[in-house]
């Protein structure tokens, strides 16, 4: 081999292990500060931890909804990083996984980063949906394989998060 080839194939080699490197890094720190759920209360005006304040838009529920007795009102996570938290049904869609503008940010290394949402039919019940995540969405013990109704108070199960419907 002639003496240029041996140094453009170092060089080469040097900046594909530069590359892998730097790829490295910047995985690890998304891990590390990529999913601070602090952050994303304190942005919008709450409390660490708490559930992010509706805005006038989102807050307006259709009619039936608001007139159907023992419908749920809330969604609760009872356990996880994020236990406590309550996020209220105004009729939008929750979602749920590890992305910065998820409504729930889980902080769960089971999550994916678009991992479950969370809707109203038209019947005013509640349905939720696995968005083809890797370790799956459970609805009481149940692998959700496809849009699914909520009873209220069954437990769903994203990872070690659990998160219920309450009235």
């Amino acid at each position: 081999m002639s003496e240029l080839t041996l140094t453009v194939m170092r060089l080469g080699f040097l900046a594909v292990l530069w590359l892998f490197v730097i790829v490295a890094v910047q995985v690890i720190r998304s891990d590390l500060f990529g999913t601070r759920v602090t952050q994303r209360g304190s942005r919008r005006g709450g409390a660490a931890g708490t559930a992010p304040q509706q805005t006038g838009r989102q807050s307006a529920a259709p009619p039936q909804q608001r007139q159907r007795r023992g419908a749920p009102t809330k969604l609760v996570v009872s356990e996880g990083t994020l236990t406590g938290t309550t996020v209220a049904l105004a009729g939008q869609t929750i979602t749920l996984g590890r992305a910065h503008d998820s409504t729930i940010v889980l902080d769960d290394d089971y999550a994916s980063s678009r991992h479950a949402r969370i809707y109203p039919d038209r019947d005013g019940q509640w349905i939720v949906e696995d968005l083809g995540s890797t370790n799956g969405t459970y609805l009481d013990r149940t692998r959700l394989t496809t849009p699914t109704p909520i009873p209220p108070g069954a437990p769903i199960r994203i990872g070690k998060t659990v998160i219920e419907l309450r009235k």
